[in-house]
């Protein structure tokens, strides 16, 4: 495994390899990596000639009061990590390497993101789709891997990659989740003990919503109140946000029909999570 950090040896290295017929798996993180982060690796692996790797902790989409200077970093672990799953390109640039000026384009994303974690956390997206154009370019993959864990980032991606014609197939990856449900985050490690004790009922009360729409119920206040009961009833967590849409689009629904996600986002005390379930009704 080779680890880059520049853009233009980057480039230079792709365009290379793609002159020679092979195609290329893009898996773009933050670090910090964990089983979810794994398990697109492995898939990007498994369908590419090549994976290319990209570890970069990207503050443009940090607002001003959440978590950059405390967001999980350990390169060393990540490298090795990397290498036990065959990464061929470790891209690891540093802030002044992908923004070493002020920028005279800024994308704004206008639909996809007005609920869920967007509503919160303006311009968020907005910085997720500026770096990922920046990645895009500069590693030119055949594909691009995302979790589904952040089910609202793959829903703007795949409107990112049709508004702009990206030459880039959209591959998302199931969740991957703990032994106790748990849904993998490198944000988990900042969990309180009892606090990482009350977690896994985030998943436990997406189950018991998807129990319900199976017995027949099919209005979405009464499956979202079951949610916020159980979260309340079972933690110290403050619920941040309880949500049905239509998928990908996010649109508002009065009767589950079709493709919905149900998500939802809690704060505990030095961490917010967020879980999803995809369901076809």
């Amino acid at each position: 495994m080779k680890v880059v950090t520049t853009i233009k040896e980057m480039q230079a290295l792709v365009a290379r390899e793609k002159a020679s017929g092979k195609t290329v798996g893009f898996v773009p993180t933050m670090g910090f990596l964990h089983e979810g982060h794994l398990r697109l690796l492995r898939q990007a692996r498994e369908e590419n000639d090549l994976v290319v790797l990209s570890i970069f902790v990207n503050p443009i989409q940090f607002g001003p009061n959440e978590d950059f200077s405390t967001y999980p970093r350990d390169f060393e672990r990540d490298q090795s990590l990397a290498e036990g799953e065959n990464v061929d390109y470790l891209f690891y640039p540093s802030v002044e390497e992908i923004y070493p000026s002020s920028t005279s384009v800024k994308l704004t994303v206008h639909q996809r993101t007005g609920v869920l974690c967007g509503k919160s956390r303006p311009g968020h997206f907005d910085g997720v789709a500026t770096v990922l154009v920046k990645l895009f370019n500069i590693t030119m993959p055949t594909r691009a891997y995302f979790g589904k864990k952040d089910a609202q980032q793959v829903a703007v991606v795949e409107g990112l990659i049709a508004d702009f014609n990206i030459p880039i197939q959209l591959v998302p990856v199931d969740i991957v989740r703990e032994k106790d449900g748990l849904a993998k985050s490198s944000r988990n490690v900042n969990l309180l003990p009892n606090e990482r004790k009350q977690a896994p009922v985030l998943f436990k009360s997406l189950q018991t919503a998807k129990e319900q729409i199976e017995r027949g119920e099919r209005d979405p206040k009464v499956i979202r109140k079951t949610i916020c009961r159980m979260i309340e009833a079972e933690t110290d967590a403050v619920i941040d946000y309880v949500e049905i849409y239509i998928y990908p689009e996010l649109t508002p629904l009065d009767q589950l029909a079709g493709t919905i996600i149900i998500a939802l986002a809690v704060k505990f005390a030095n961490v917010r999570l967020i879980d999803n379930i995809i369901l076809t009704i």
